[in-house]
């Protein structure tokens, strides 16, 4: 088998806006005389104002880091570290420009790439990062990919920006690392996000317990009795509401403010021991599952579940439009896309 044959979205066969890289096929879209997208017109005015509103999210960084350095049990900042290059990156930045004590929290979803976890060991001895990894059963995760690869259980508009199977993923390693951030009192929780996953708005946010409490309850509500059982323990339980209110960190992915190149990025990296991997997708630097979940989604939904971080990638100009392109509309490996529906036994 070719294993770039999986190509539901060939570029050649849709009009893309020609400032970003949205297809038509994406959900109310509409193109201007112009072939502009409306999400292109609406930002124009926020990407003129951007590098003020960038340089002002630094000096909040700052404030807020000067305001909690220290003063923590343990640990001043607690990182989702999936090993790839982005969370690589701001486990980086944390420690040399803030010379926190940051404890590295990894989720093992059983795809994480063998060169991820040589990445993880490498950078973490590197910047001298304390690093725990969590591993939850194989049949409890191979029964949440088989349920989010067969239906979308999640809203239309989360799936606009990520595909179900990520999204149920994500799920998990959101909530363990603010229950572990609660447990331990560590003040800021910290995600690599890029600069287009997530808006600039909510870089530096304290936890919002009450909308925690209601994507928990909807995610767990979506699935089997039997799944939902298995999975409780892994997200906040109520009580932690009320008793350890005053414990919920501050999320910050400084990524969306600071410099951006993910060439500069990688080269920096490369010089504490990380290694680009060549068994993951153009989207992925850590996980072996993404190639199916973008395929899913693609075949069920018909436009890709990275475009949308892409697109304002490039629209932020911190990704040449040919790149980004090239990540989102070539074709999918499909012998990754089969190493996972096999594991799956889709």
């Amino acid at each position: 088998m070719n294993p770039t044959t999986q190509r539901p979205n060939d570029p050649t066969n849709l009009r893309l806006c020609v400032r970003c890289i949205l297809p038509e096929t994406f959900p109310n879209i509409k193109f201007d005389t112009e072939g502009i997208c409306n999400h292109c017109r609406q930002e124009e005015s926020a990407l003129a104002k951007a590098p003020a509103k960038k340089a002002d999210y630094r000096r909040k960084l700052d404030d807020l880091i000067a305001s909690v350095k220290g003063k923590a049990p343990s640990y001043d900042a607690i990182m989702a570290y999936s090993g790839g290059k982005d969370s690589s990156y701001t486990l980086k930045l944390l420690r040399e420009r803030y010379d926190l004590r940051v404890l590295a929290l990894t989720f093992d979803n059983h795809f994480v790439s063998p060169t991820a976890f040589d990445n993880i060991r490498a950078v973490t001895d590197a910047l001298g990062v304390d690093h725990i990894s969590f591993n939850p059963p194989w049949p409890l995760m191979k029964s949440l990919f088989r349920i989010t690869a067969r239906d979308d259980i999640f809203s239309a508009a989360t799936l606009l920006r990520a595909s179900s199977i990520c999204t149920a993923c994500i799920a998990f390693v959101k909530s363990l690392t603010a229950k572990t951030a609660i447990e331990m009192s560590i003040p800021l929780s910290a995600f690599g996000w890029s600069p287009g996953q997530a808006p600039i708005q909510s870089a530096i946010m304290k936890t919002n317990a009450s909308l925690i409490r209601q994507n928990q309850k909807a995610l767990i509500n979506s699935l089997p009795d039997t799944v939902q059982v298995q999975m409780k323990s892994y997200f906040i339980p109520d009580i932690y509401y009320d008793l350890y209110k005053d414990r919920f960190p501050t999320n910050v992915h400084p990524l969306a403010f600071f410099d951006y190149d993910e060439e500069r990025i990688k080269i920096e990296l490369e010089g504490i021991g990380w290694k680009a991997p060549t068994n993951t997708d153009t989207n992925s630097t850590n996980c072996l599952l993404n190639a199916y979940a973008n395929q899913v989604h693609l075949e069920r939904l018909k436009f890709h579940p990275y475009v949308w971080e892409i697109a304002n990638m490039v629209r932020q100009g911190v990704m040449p439009r040919a790149e980004g392109i090239e990540k989102i509309y070539s074709p999918q490996n499909s012998e990754q896309v089969e190493y996972a529906r096999k594991k799956l036994e889709l």
